[in-house]
């Protein structure tokens, strides 16, 4: 629908609301709501309640002074070399002595491995986030909201995994504060989590802001993985040149030492990956991890494509239409050319996207602050993997089934046997 409207946009009555919904795939709409009228489309009441139970007055739940504030501390900590450097360590840790010790195991014993699953284990749980996201596909309101009162079906299942989340954060909040009072607050504010507490928040509110960090890397990098890593599959010959680059980064050209993975994945040497990088955008401009997102209206408006939007009514930009716009993308929207992404054909230079119109990482005043780590963190991955084993998938799926929720994923898993690379 969104293709064939003539502005690319489009407004639906919901059934038993009276506020409409427009959705839009026109860049110039994005960055009016995501920028140049930024304070008149906040997340708003409606969606605020979906997420509210799970994520609470965590910053990608609130707007206003409260979503500011988190804003700022958050902003400074993300800017910072040092948390650059502690996530390359940890990755080094968690990829070393869990992800490749696995796939080894799984290489030798010629066993079948879910890898979107694999990729998820490498964090954290959230059965709560899907149910939740759910709730925004009721076509009634009152439906999730009289199950949730009663307690019964899917916000049964609801609130018991919320109080898991809830439970492990608080102890890993409290465990910081205990640490922060046994040292009287002396060198103890390095970290985001120290900040927070130390800055007086409210140990509700913090437990909330952490439960956001947490759950905001933990669907998102895995399905944009999951979906590379199928895509890979179907074309050997950008797989190929992914591991030469990752070789050609790391000085090491003989297979063996590829095979090895001996050598070190720093952030200089990821930095320098661009060729991935552009493979990484390309899997997310066909299935971005997070194929919508909504505001809205706190006063009328009109659109820069002249669609009014009145007080109230919801307004959806949507990623995973925009990827496969022809005007946005040309005729061969649908096609997996990671080359789209350079501005010449020598592969060294990658051209400048606006990100209204590859809204992945969303824009203006709220764009992903963890944009940069997210990147990190899938290269470093995507490289440890491919220069180490091949991935081949176990069925021949033409099209997996691509499902949007608050963060999408691949219908079924990605089920794969893996051999070590030769």
């Amino acid at each position: 629908m969104l293709s064939t409207s003539p502005s690319q946009t489009i407004v639906v009555q919901r059934l038993g609301v009276g506020r409409r919904i427009i959705v839009t795939a026109n860049p110039v709409n994005v960055e009016y709501i995501l920028k140049t009228n930024f304070s008149n489309f906040p997340k708003g009441k409606p969606l605020t309640e979906f997420l509210g139970d799970l994520f609470g007055c965590g910053i990608f739940n609130v707007d206003g002074e409260l979503w500011s504030t988190q804003r700022k501390l958050a902003s400074h900590e993300f800017s910072t070399r040092s948390l650059r450097e502690f996530v390359v360590k940890t990755l080094e840790d968690e990829v070393e002595q869990r992800l490749v010790l696995l796939l080894e195991e799984a290489a030798e014993s010629q066993r079948v491995l879910d890898l979107q699953d694999v990729l998820k284990r490498l964090s954290f749980d959230t059965c709560a986030s899907e149910i939740s996201a759910r709730r925004a596909t009721a076509p009634l309101y009152v439906i999730w909201k009289l199950k949730r009162a009663l307690v019964v079906g899917s916000e049964s299942k609801l609130k018991d995994a919320i109080k898991v989340v809830h439970d492990s954060v608080q102890e890993i909040v409290n465990n910081k504060r205990k640490i922060i009072e046994e040292n009287e607050g002396k060198s103890c504010g390095s970290d985001l989590l120290s900040r927070l507490l130390l800055a007086g928040h409210d140990e509700k509110v913090v437990r909330d802001m952490v439960i956001s960090f947490i759950l905001a890397g933990r669907d998102t990098t895995p399905s944009a993985m999951t979906w590379l890593f199928w895509l890979l599959s179907k074309h050997p010959s950008v797989q190929h040149k992914i591991v030469n680059e990752v070789a050609e980064v790391l000085n090491n050209d003989t297979s063996s030492s590829i095979e090895s993975g001996t050598a070190a994945l720093g952030f200089e040497e990821l930095q320098e990956m661009k060729y991935l990088k552009a493979c990484l955008c390309e899997s997310m401009r066909l299935y971005p991890p997070v194929p919508w997102d909504s505001k809205h209206a706190e006063a009328g408006t009109v659109l820069p494509d002249g669609t009014w939007v009145g007080k109230g009514d919801r307004v959806t930009y949507f990623p995973y239409g925009m990827g496969r716009m022809e005007e946005l993308w040309g005729k061969d929207r649908f096609e997996f050319k990671p080359d789209r992404w350079f501005s010449d054909e020598s592969g060294r230079v990658m051209k400048m996207v606006s990100p209204y119109k590859f809204p992945v990482f969303q824009a203006g005043p709220r764009v992903c602050l963890g944009k940069e780590m997210a990147f990190i963190q899938m290269k470093y991955v995507m490289a440890s993997v491919l220069r180490r084993f091949e991935i081949k998938p176990v069925h021949k799926m033409d099209k997996p089934v691509f499902v949007p929720l608050l963060t999408a994923h691949m219908a079924g898993g990605l089920k794969v046997l893996v051999q070590k690379r030769s």
